[in-house]
């Protein structure tokens, strides 16, 4: 290989090169300004944001989102900062609408209880804890135990039916985050997330019955229709007989007879008249009285 073939050879070289690095910036220079004019500003977690948590300045901040931003996220810290987390919030993640508060809601458990949804407290030990693992997230059905007034002639002892279905455990005593392993908690007080129709029943079963918590799949949200057990059909096998007075095991509602009404009756006074010799009949008027009249029912 001759000197000017050499030269020629290292010349080629030396201008594909520059030329190639020419090319390399251009493309990213490019690619650069097409990814800063799809870039916009999110907020995310500055760190782990735990259900409850009342947000500071602190914990989020601003970064440049390259990819497609989601319309509920939010774009500015104001809008998120003093607002109760009402879903757990990971480190980096963006702050969505759906996992805050309403502003002025606070945080803490009030902050995690829906619109139209109420929290009632339930006392509870290991049997009405079911073990403790009626802990936040978890679904539950609710049983009551008693003898109903109406019933105690039927002599069929204590009686016990299900009046809530599939309810979820809002907190564990002060511990409002779900816990993913689903470990057992031992607290004397949960919260169960329902509505106004169920707290009242909730209350009322609380102070006067015997109740406990049922826990069920958090995947099975059928309902199931029960007629409820009495004490007298564990020894005679399930189901048990209800009495005739009994539908379905509930009392049958008895309509009061209606109550006897006083009726208007009108008997006309009639008086026969000869005239030309033909008889004729006559109103000279009627006489009233009243009856009392008893309806069937």
């Amino acid at each position: 290989m001759n000197k000017r073939f050499a030269g020629v050879l290292v010349f080629a070289l030396v201008v594909s090169f520059v030329a190639s690095f020419l090319v390399y910036r251009l493309i990213v220079g490019q690619i650069g300004r097409v990814g800063r004019a799809h870039q916009q500003q999110i907020v995310v977690a500055a760190r782990d944001l735990p259900i409850g948590t009342l947000i500071q300045a602190s914990d989020v901040k601003a970064v440049d989102w390259s990819g497609s931003a989601e319309k509920n996220w939010a774009r500015n810290s104001n809008e998120v900062i003093g607002r109760g987390v009402v879903q757990a919030v990971y480190a980096g993640e963006p702050l969505a609408e759906s996992r805050l508060a309403q502003r002025g809601a606070g945080g803490g458990l009030a902050a995690t209880i829906p619109p139209g949804k109420r929290a009632v407290a339930v006392r509870v030990n290991d049997v009405i804890g079911v073990g403790g693992f009626a802990v936040p997230g978890m679904r539950v059905d609710v049983l009551i135990s008693g003898v109903p007034p109406q019933l105690r002639q039927a002599a069929l002892g204590t009686q016990t039916r299900t009046v809530l279905q599939n309810i979820e455990v809002l907190s564990a005593g002060q511990n409002i985050r779900k816990d993913q392993e689903g470990k057992p908690v031992t607290v004397p007080v949960v919260n169960l997330l329902v509505t106004p129709e169920q707290a009242e029943i909730l209350s009322l079963a609380t102070d006067e019955k015997r109740i406990q918590l049922v826990l069920r799949n958090p995947l099975d949200t059928v309902e199931v229709a029960t007629k409820g057990t009495a004490e007298a059909f564990l020894f005679e096998g399930q189901p048990g007989t209800w009495p005739k007075e009994l539908e379905d095991g509930k009392p049958k509602v008895h309509k009061a007879p209606p109550k006897p009404v006083k009726q208007e009756v009108r008997t006309p006074i009639v008086m026969e008249v000869i005239h030309s010799g033909k008889r004729q009949d006559a109103k000279v008027g009627e006489q009233v009285e009243y009856r009392t009249v008893e309806f069937k029912r």
